[in-house]
């Protein structure tokens, strides 16, 4: 898991051929196959696609186990192509250059590379504004969230985790076409969302500048956001940067009113966008010491367990 953080430092996600998108146009094929305007389709499309890739990972990880350098190549290489904090963080402050530079439309043009927000309708605040939240929140998403479950599982883990992500970034939202399609991938996601999004709101507070205020935030506004992780993650970073999120926004010209968080804080200005990156990597090398920790445990004692069954008539 370290060498993967180190991989996506250094190279960051490829430019051909990333396996997240390769898993997108295999789920997107599936869908065309399996929409049906129900609860039941897309609870077995969401079966397949992310059973699938949670099994081939659990058969990849079986068939590196007797060698250390293969499971060493396998886990990085995993933890490598889900991690995307590196990619956040390149995102995020290209638009942070365009919008200090002055070039509103730039930042526009960029913002959805980030986000599924509507950015036309945005001024230079509220793009700003809309690149902290995703930075909040993909921090735990495409960072710690994956961590966790690489963790508790090893390479299915961090596997099924991001095909989980992914299915609900592409079929979890209230379009109608996948208002009932898509539930199961949105309340699956909810699910395994949970540990990651609250390690990340944690870490927030650690390692924040303003620690009492993202409790503050977390602890009166986390709850009133319509996502149980999203809010968590955004609420903290509000408070820990002193900033106000939350309110008004557009998907696809749909206009959904979020509640604000942290609503004592100022308006979010281009320069924040940096603080944000700066608190997300932060919060992602604390997450990465204490999830391979945890891994390293796991490991260690699943193998004095396989050594005991080795050894049945050993004296204790």
């Amino acid at each position: 898991m370290l060498l993967g953080h180190l991989l996506d430092l250094v190279v960051g996600d490829p430019r051909r051929g990333h396996p997240v998108a390769a898993f997108g146009r295999a789920a997107a094929a599936v869908e065309r196959l399996l929409w049906r305007d129900h609860r039941g389709a897309g609870a077995l499309y969401t079966a397949v696609c992310a059973g699938g890739a949670t099994a081939a990972a659990a058969v990849l990880e079986r068939a590196a186990r007797r060698s250390p350098t293969a499971r060493t190549t396998v886990t990085a290489a995993a933890t490598w192509s889900v991690l995307g904090g590196s990619g956040l963080a390149r995102e995020a402050r290209t638009i942070a250059a365009a919008l200090e530079s002055g070039d509103v439309e730039a930042a526009r043009a960029r913002l959805p590379h980030l986000c599924g927000r509507d950015p036309r309708a945005l001024d230079a605040d509220g793009i700003a504004r809309a690149v902290v939240e995703s930075v909040a929140e993909n921090t735990s998403d495409a960072v710690v969230g994956a961590l966790v479950w690489g963790a508790a599982a090893g390479v299915p883990g961090l596997v099924g985790f991001r095909a989980v992500n992914t299915l609900d970034a592409m079929v979890g939202h209230r379009s109608p076409r996948h208002l009932r399609f898509g539930w199961a991938s949105a309340r699956l996601d909810d699910v395994a969302g949970r540990p990651g999004s609250r390690l990340t709101a944690l870490l927030a507070v650690l390692a924040g500048p303003n620690p009492r205020g993202a409790v503050d935030a977390w602890r009166a506004d986390a709850h009133r956001h319509p996502s149980p992780n999203a809010g968590v993650v955004e609420a903290a970073f509000a408070g820990a940067l002193g900033v106000r999120l939350g309110g008004p926004l557009s998907y696809g010209g749909r206009v959904e009113h979020r509640p604000v968080l942290n609503a004592s804080g100022r308006p979010v200005r281009a320069a924040d966008i940096e603080r944000a990156v700066r608190l997300s990597r932060r919060v992602g090398a604390l997450a990465l010491v204490l999830c391979a920790g945890a891994g390293a445990l796991r490991e260690r004692g699943a193998a004095r367990r396989a050594a005991r069954r080795k050894a049945p008539g050993r004296a204790r």
